[in-house]
């Protein structure tokens, strides 16, 4: 019975982290959608040189060109390549979900702990503040803000991230609610841990792995909301190449060049469909309370 107990006792005791991330594998749509992530997110960064032909260059003798085996995925009204100009419009739909989800953490998150953890009229009046911009659709607030500012990509992260950050006060808020009252926390603050260092030393690592799900969730709908930016030309400007951008242009040719709406069209669906799929597999991965 003790060599029993003791060989039980001896198996190597797997950590939080490794544990995910075999629940994480196990899953095969997360596994698909991580992979098709990373496609994009190697392509993006290698356009210069993924892309064969200069995104932005005009070919007169190569108008509306159906896909072929010179251009795969055809050209467009002025001739551009429609293959290269997808490839680094995956740069620009990545770069605008990622940093503007950035850009709402950094915002978000230290007022939701500050409302969260102070409670009282503190939370009173963020929350207020908060529920404000939550009456107000996403979308409709991104493109208010984006006219206000200017239309840019730069200025379409900014309205992106802004419009978002309600979303990571809740979050965070709540999270931190449920965190406070937990044992440890109660013995931080019983051996004199001062207010601040409980906050971020004890509860903030506690509430990551469902930032990090709602990050991953809200950059498809920071992606979805650029193109939608673009599209109505308040993101991506015009030669440089955005999804959105090159939707607006080809909805003008949907009978004579359909190809020029299926490609960035397309991209968008799979981008979006794939982070999703990785924000579900993380919620289940991360989940300690998961028993699959």
């Amino acid at each position: 019975m003790t060599a029993i107990t003791a060989k039980a006792d001896a198996r190597p005791v797997r950590s939080p982290f490794v544990q995910a991330i075999r629940r994480l594998f196990k899953r095969k749509g997360a596994v698909v959608g991580l992979v098709v992530v990373l496609f994009f997110i190697i392509v993006a960064v290698g356009a210069d040189f993924f892309a064969p032909f200069d995104p932005a260059k005009t070919s007169w003798g190569a108008v509306r060109k159906a896909p072929s085996a010179m251009y795969w995925f055809g050209t467009d009204d002025l001739g551009r390549d429609i293959l290269s100009r997808v490839i680094y419009g995956a740069r620009a739909s990545l770069m605008a979900g990622v940093v503007s989800v950035a850009l709402a953490i950094g915002l978000g998150v230290p007022i939701g702990l500050l409302s969260g953890y102070a409670g009282g009229w503190i939370d009173g009046i963020l929350m207020r503040m908060t529920d404000a911009m939550l009456a107000c659709p996403f979308l409709i607030l991104a493109i208010a803000m984006a006219a206000f500012l200017g239309p840019s990509l730069t200025n379409a992260m900014i309205a992106i991230g802004i419009s978002a950050m309600p979303i990571f006060v809740r979050l965070t808020r709540a999270a931190v609610q449920a965190v406070k009252v937990e044992d440890f926390v109660e013995a931080a603050r019983a051996v004199g841990n001062p207010a601040w260092r409980i906050a971020v030393k004890h509860i903030l690592p506690n509430i990551v792995p469902a930032l990090m799900v709602q990050a991953t969730l809200t950059i498809a709908s920071a992606i979805i909301a650029e193109a939608s930016l673009s599209f109505l030309g308040l993101g991506q400007q015009p030669p440089a190449p955005s999804w959105g951008s090159m939707l607006n242009t080809a909805k003008n040719f949907l009978t004579q060049a359909p190809w020029m709406t299926i490609y960035p069209g397309l991209s968008i669906f799979i981008t979006v469909l794939c982070f999703n799929l990785l924000g579900d597999g993380l919620r289940d991965a991360l989940d300690p309370r998961h028993k699959g």
